[in-house]
């Protein structure tokens, strides 16, 4: 069994989204730095991550992020 990794850019709203899995309703956890956590709402199990202005980043040095990531084995 495998599980998709969806990945958007809105080049627009500056926006970069990363999705594991089927998409559920989330709720959102501030991590700071315009970072977000997407969490399942009745799982609680971690979906996926957004940032918010991206580009504006590109002048300034990027701070890693350490993340953990659900894997399903088979």
């Amino acid at each position: 069994m495998t599980e998709k990794m969806f990945i958007h850019y809105d080049p627009e709203g500056d926006f970069l989204e990363i999705r594991f899995g089927k998409l559920t309703p989330p709720h959102y956890e501030d991590l700071g730095d315009d970072t977000f956590q997407r969490i399942d709402e009745k799982s609680s199990e971690v979906k996926g991550y957004a940032f918010f202005n991206v580009q504006k980043r590109k002048n300034k040095q990027f701070k890693d992020l350490e993340v953990e990531i659900p894997l399903v084995s088979s």
